[in-house]
């Protein structure tokens, strides 16, 4: 007997044949049980998944000499001469060479004549979108109202190509794709029949390589077969067919990853000289890209990854974050359609090894808006302890003044506002809490030229024993503070701060919800006090108008912390002078440079 081609050998014969249409055989073989035969039906989906043998095993039901049946007999003559393709009862058309109206008229012709020894007159037009326009218009009376024992089965691959006419009068079947392990097993079972010996391993390969297409499957599985010498394995599928191995692979990125460029390159010389192709070197350099994205995604399944994980490089998935290998992903797949227009494609898969060794370097959009973000909160207030410094408590007799928040009531825990950034910029973060400032309460005044009087210490009003009992020991009972000038008129809810603090206290205040205000003042160059005035002095026009903007809000700060009804005034005063190293590298200058590994080069 002449050699026969394993997809023509194992082409299905039966409903239960049909590997992965599940839906499309059970709906079929229902509708023959229960009666309910369509007039005509229509098989879409991908190549080589058994639209043709569908519309046959269809053919057979229909027409079996013990039918309708759902399961043909296939020892009838009727089904002996569909399997051969004999029966002058079920006609197959190829739609691409049978596409004018004359061939239309013919099936119209023919139509009229019942069939001859079977039960129904079936046409089987494959590739129907191959049909012109006119063609289908003239179809259409024809398939709405065809006589009883007529039925049309029509198969294409590009159904969108089909006319909306047409579907519509047509029961209409969507074949999918087979998985890569339902794939695999045919392979096992085609091998087993032929008495060949295969690795799992190269089936895989073979599956995978087949996308879904059993008739694609069987064809590769014939070509590999014939060089494998009665065992099939991956090696010599590699070593025949130019593909890179695992092992190379890994060799190769791991090399990358050490950005280690020029044995990169030398590496790849060696592939490309042993007969690789560039084309099928960039395909597996992405298929191996997209395994270790699986299985950094927590996907080990071999059948979906081609091996099994433990053999990929564990240093590369150590080494490289998801962000990274979607980058590495991204230029081969780019690759791969740019040296088609390129002078030179040796010359583009050189430059992305070359690229691939700095991918270890590369930082995503993300993290540098984290790294922002957390920069914008250093600014703030946040510092980095260049070592961890355990916070000491606050000795009993120190005690808490009344109205501040006390950060050790809770057994040391730090309250939400103590909580410092993460270590992302190479420092340690400790909690520091904010400095217990002792109460001031001011006993006597004196003015300019006036001797101070002393008066007694004296608890607030509405203050508790326990309260009156926690006033610092560092502050006498009977004590005197003399202020630079006498306060006219306190501000209720006011907390007393001296004048020489008060731009600081303002700074701080401002920092978090006035960023540009804070920023404005930190950078006034004098504050001079006038009787119910401070006079603030910028350098820039730009701080003025800022300030301006915000006189209000700042007037009610200053009011608030100095105790006086004075009113905030702004103006420019243009100072040159010469900045000292010390001044530019302060300490939050010093953790910006150490985040982004920069130099103070100048400023102005």
């Amino acid at each position: 007997m002449a050699y026969e081609v394993t997809a023509t050998r194992r082409r299905p014969q039966d409903f239960d044949s049909l590997a992965g249409q599940e839906f499309v055989a059970s709906t079929l073989k229902n509708a023959i049980q229960s009666g309910k035969i369509a007039h005509a039906y229509l098989f879409s989906g991908p190549r080589g998944c058994g639209k043709t043998s569908s519309a046959r095993i269809l053919a057979k039901a229909l027409n079996c000499q013990q039918g309708p049946i759902a399961q043909p007999c296939g020892q009838c003559s009727a089904c002996q001469e569909i399997t051969r393709g004999a029966s002058l009862d079920v006609i197959e058309i190829d739609g691409a060479s049978n596409t004018s109206v004359n061939d239309i008229r013919q099936i119209k012709d023919e139509v009229l004549f019942p069939p001859n020894s079977c039960r129904y007159k079936i046409y089987i037009i494959d590739e129907v979108h191959m049909l012109s326009t006119s063609a289908f218009n003239a179809l259409l009376k024809t398939i709405e109202e065809p006589p009883p024992y007529v039925i049309f089965i029509f198969a294409t691959t590009e159904l969108h190509k089909v006319p909306a006419t047409i579907k519509s009068r047509c029961q209409q079947f969507h074949f999918r794709l087979v998985a890569v392990e339902q794939l695999k097993e045919l392979l096992a079972q085609a091998a087993a029949e032929i008495g060949l010996q295969a690795e799992d391993e190269a089936l895989y390969w073979i599956a995978r390589e087949a996308t879904g297409s059993v008739r694609d499957a069987y064809t590769l599985f014939d070509q590999v077969a014939s060089f494998s010498a009665g065992y099939i394995t991956f090696e010599k599928i590699r070593e025949t067919l130019g593909l890179v191995g695992l092992d190379t692979m890994n060799q190769l990125f791991e090399t990358c990853v050490v950005a280690n460029t020029a044995s990169a390159l030398e590496q790849l010389d060696s592939l490309l000289q042993s007969g690789v192709s560039i084309e099928q070197f960039i395909t597996d350099c992405s298929n191996y890209i997209r395994s270790l994205l699986l299985i950094k995604s927590g996907i080990t399944r071999e059948s979906l990854l081609g091996q099994s994980p433990e053999r990929y490089s564990q240093q590369v998935l150590a080494q490289w974050s998801v962000a990274q290998l979607e980058r590495a992903l991204s230029l081969f797949l780019g690759l791969y359609r740019d040296i088609r227009y390129s002078t030179s494609p040796r010359y583009e898969v050189d430059l992305a090894i070359s690229r691939l060794c700095g991918i270890s370097s590369f930082i995503s959009p993300q993290e540098v808006f984290q790294a922002m973000e957390q920069v914008k909160q250093l600014l703030g207030g946040a510092t980095f302890p260049s070592k961890p410094q355990a916070a000491s408590p606050v000795p009993q007799s120190q005690g808490i003044p009344q109205g501040r928040p006390n950060p050790f009531a809770n057994g040391g825990a730090v309250p939400p506002e103590h909580r410092h950034l993460p270590s992302d910029f190479g420092g340690t973060m400790v909690s520091r809490p904010k400095p217990v400032i002792p109460p001031v309460v001011p006993q006597s005044v004196a003015v300019a030229g006036e001797k101070p009087v002393a008066t007694p210490v004296k608890p607030a009003e509405n203050s508790s024993p326990a309260a009156a009992s926690q006033v610092p020991s560092s502050v006498p009972a009977e004590s005197t503070i003399v202020l630079k000038s006498p306060p006219r008129g306190k501000v209720p809810g006011a907390t007393f701060v001296p004048r020489d603090k008060l731009k600081d206290k303002l700074v701080e205040e401002l920092s978090l919800g006035h960023a540009s205000t804070a920023s404005a003042l930190l950078g006034s160059q004098s504050w001079q006090f006038v009787e119910h005035q401070v006079i603030i002095s910028v350098g820039s026009s730009f701080a003025l108008n800022q300030l301006q903007k915000d006189k209000a809000l700042v007037t009610d700060l200053l009011q608030k912390f100095s105790g006086e009804p004075i009113e905030a005034e702004f103006q420019i005063k243009q100072v040159v002078r010469e900045i000292q190293p010390e001044e530019v590298k302060s300490n939050q200058v010093d953790i910006i440079c150490k985040v982004f590994k920069g130099t103070i080069v100048g400023g102005k």
